[in-house]
């Protein structure tokens, strides 16, 4: 049986908690983890060459699939994925909502060793509303092959634990741990979420606490371990 590791992290564009922006922390977080998988948020490029995603996919020697969810005039901003497994199929689909800051999702289909899972990776918004209309949009891709191996992860922004979004994907995908991840110095919100289907494949959930990881963004990684 396959283990694959999984992971999710808000990066906060390199910002650590000294105020300094450093890429170079975050990859290194990266490799304490040594996940298979990546899910990045606000992972940020420059129009002057550079570009964080695929400087740190080059770096660990990974396939990176961006997913820019904000354009500005030196840039963009936006999702990320990094992943050591083959790419098999990739798609991006806008979430955004009208009048707010405009967010996405990557749905990426990898081989791990001859097991095909689906990945998901968001970054949801800051009102409920939004985040009600995003998570039912986010089901769609899990509807598409229901009886596929497929993995939701990223920064959900949900704070309220009953509140419908949470409520919407527990009975779609059935309840996970939600361990504390934000803020990183001293974490009690449980922003960023895993979920695994079937439910069994998800054998273990962690938050990565070490001292780097507390340094590097105001975000703490979460860690899973899948066997498929």
């Amino acid at each position: 049986m396959r283990s694959v590791r999984i992971a999710t992290y808000n990066v906060h564009r390199a910002i650590g908690a000294d105020g300094r922006t450093d890429p170079a922390r975050v990859l290194a977080v990266l490799r304490e983890i040594d996940a298979d998988v990546y899910a990045l948020q606000e992972v940020e490029a420059h129009d002057d060459g550079a570009d964080m995603l695929a400087w740190l996919g080059h770096e660990l020697g990974y396939q990176a699939v961006p997913g820019t969810t904000l354009k500005r005039r030196d840039g963009h901003y936006g999702n990320g994925v990094l992943t050591r497994c083959p790419v098999n199929d990739k798609r991006i689909t806008d979430l955004s909502w009208r009048g707010r800051e405009p967010r996405g999702a990557i749905a990426v289909d990898v081989d791990c060793s001859g097991a095909r899972l689906r990945v998901v990776a968001t970054h949801l918004g800051l009102r409920p509303a939004e985040r009600r209309d995003q998570v039912q949009r986010l089901l769609h891709l899990f509807n598409e092959h229901p009886h596929e191996r497929s993995v939701l992860l990223g920064d959900l922004n949900e704070w309220f634990l009953w509140g419908r979004p949470l409520r919407r994907l527990h009975r779609h995908f059935r309840a996970t741990p939600s361990p504390a991840t934000f803020p990183a110095r001293a974490p009690f919100l449980a922003l960023d979420r895993i979920w695994t289907h079937p439910r069994a494949m998800l054998r273990g959930l962690a938050v990565h606490r070490s001292p780097l990881a507390r340094a590097a963004s105001d975000h703490l990684p979460l860690v899973a371990t899948l066997e498929l």
